[in-house]
Parts: structure tokens; sequence; C-alpha cells
């Protein structure tokens, strides 16, 4: 294979690594959660990651973003997309919401995304299409189903109040805004100079939070591998994953693959922790598999001859 196939895979099979790495978040929150608060976790995990990419930059030798307007439109990504979506999931979690009720809440984000492109998209790559919109709606009713068990049969500590639910419905505008900010302002650069931006964005608005929580750090050893994936696996990885997709693909394209992830999450569940999965789940992850594929796939060219106008 060379190297021209071999990007060509690499680029297809972004999608599907997005997709298993974001997955592992509500994974990576049951290690974590319970041995710290959430933003003491989060401004811990931006501060290793910025380590990590300023190693790889120097090492790289990549070029930083080239004035002062770049460096602007990440750090509003950064704060969107790491300190506002995170920090919003998980302090909704960690303020007593189920999981299954906040991938449900943040799952309206396609369906958000499709509906400001529609009305205010001026580019024909991110309109939405009626067999678009029919792939959001089937999407979000298999994700219904996915966490519908979760919803119905959660602990007596999975509630509603007014705190858990701001929090959940900042993370979904926060990850809507900051996926169509990015389509729209953020010019393509380095991943590693661009997502370090961003970290350091998310760090300053995170920080000072983190300062306010009263409950302290336990440093177990299920904290400190929820904090390696965190960083190696989700940050270094994932953000960076989703930051080249919105680059390069629609933004209701891109936006549809957070379908995915509750499916996935459940199904990594299922694996680690012996959680039940009924056929109502694998009715929606097929529904939601479904949906998601008739928002990716590109749209037919007509084979007819066109006439030539000489």
């Amino acid at each position: 294979m060379n190297q021209a196939e071999s990007t060509v895979s690499w680029v297809r099979a972004m999608p599907v690594v997005f997709v298993l790495i974001w997955s592992t978040g509500f994974i990576v929150a049951r290690f974590g959660m319970p041995h710290a608060p959430p933003f003491s976790f989060l401004a811990l995990r931006y501060l290793l990651s910025i380590v990590c990419f300023l190693l790889w930059i120097f090492w790289a030798k990549v070029s930083w973003p080239k004035n002062a307007r770049e460096w602007f439109h990440l750090s509003v990504t950064g704060v969107l997309l790491h300190a506002g979506y995170l920090g919003g999931v998980w302090a909704a979690v960690k303020f007593g919401m189920g999981s299954g009720l906040s991938a449900l809440i943040v799952g309206f984000q396609p369906v958000l995304t499709a509906i400001w492109l529609s009305t205010h998209g001026k580019s024909a790559e991110n309109k939405v299409s009626q067999r678009q919109w029919m792939g959001l709606l089937l999407g979000f009713f298999g994700l219904m189903l996915v966490v519908w068990h979760k919803l119905t049969q959660g602990s007596a500590l999975d509630h509603v109040n007014l705190q858990n639910l701001s929090f959940a419905l900042a993370a979904l505008f926060a990850i809507t805004l900051g996926t169509l900010y990015q389509k729209s302002f953020v010019k393509p650069c380095d991943v590693r100079t661009a997502n370090t931006v961003q970290l350091m964005a998310a760090l300053t608005v995170t920080l000072p939070l983190a300062l306010f929580e009263t409950e302290s750090v336990d440093l177990t050893a299920e904290l400190i591998g929820a904090m390696a994936w965190s960083v190696l696996g989700l940050t270094l990885g994932g953000s960076s994953l989703l930051y080249l997709l919105i680059q390069k693909g629609a933004a209701a394209s891109v936006a549809s693959l957070m379908y995915l992830v509750p499916p996935c999450t459940a199904l990594l569940a299922w694996i680690l922790f012996d959680e039940p999965i009924t056929a109502l789940t694998l009715a929606g992850i097929a529904l939601t598999a479904l949906g998601v594929s008739w928002v990716v796939r590109p749209p037919k060219i007509s084979s007819e001859p066109v006439e030539s106008k000489l």
C-alpha cells in the first residue's frame, strides 16, 4: 500500500476510532468520579495534557498559530469544547444526574446543529438534506432506546434538580456552539498546537472553579488510571481526532457521530462491568447506526451524461 492509499484508509477510519475513544468517557468518569471533584480532575487533566502536547510539539518542531486572531478563535473553541462540554457533563453526573439522562440531553447536539445549519448555513456542504434529517431523527430515537433502561431503572441517586440540569444543558449548548464555531472560524493548522491553545484556554476557565471545590483529590490506583487514559486517550487521541473531523467534514455529519457514543459506551459497560444489555438496547444500537449512516453517506452523483455546450 502506497502512502496515498494509507492516508485515505486512515481518513476513513478516523470516525470509527474517534467514536471508540470518545465512548470511554463515561467509563473513565465511573472510575475517577468517586475520588476527585469534577473541576479539579479536569483541571489536572488539562494541565498534564498541555505538558504532553508541549513535549510533542518541541520534538516535532511544528509551527504555532500565526496571529492573534487564530489564537482567539482556538481559545473560544477550547472553552466551549473542553471547559464547557466536559465540565458540564462531569458536574451534572457528580451532582446526581444519571449517566443515561445526561447522555440523552447531550444527544440533542446533532439535532441542534442541523437546525442551525438549516436556518443559517450558507455553505452547500453543510446544508442538511431530507435524508439527513430522517437519519438524525432515527438516530435520536435509537439513542433513546439505548438509554431507556437507565432512565426508568436508575439508582436512588439518579435525580434531576436545577443544578445538575443546568450543567447538562450548558454542556449541550457548549459542544453545539463549539462545533459550529470551529467549523466557521478556525483555520486549518497543526492539530497539536491547536489542541494546546484550546487546552490552555480551558484550563484558564476551569482552574478557578476547581479552587472553590472543597472535596479533596484521593490519589488511588483507579484515579491514576482514569487520569492516564483521560490524558493519553481522550485528550491527545479523542480531542485531536474531533478537531480533525470538524475541519475535514460537514458539521452535521460530524455531530451525528455523537449518537454512536452512548451505544458504544453501553457495550463497553457490558464488557467491563457486566451491565446487562437488553433486546431494546440492541434495537436502539441498530437504529442509531442506521440513522448515522444516512447522515454521513455522501449524496449520490448522477450517472447521466452531461450534454456538451460546445
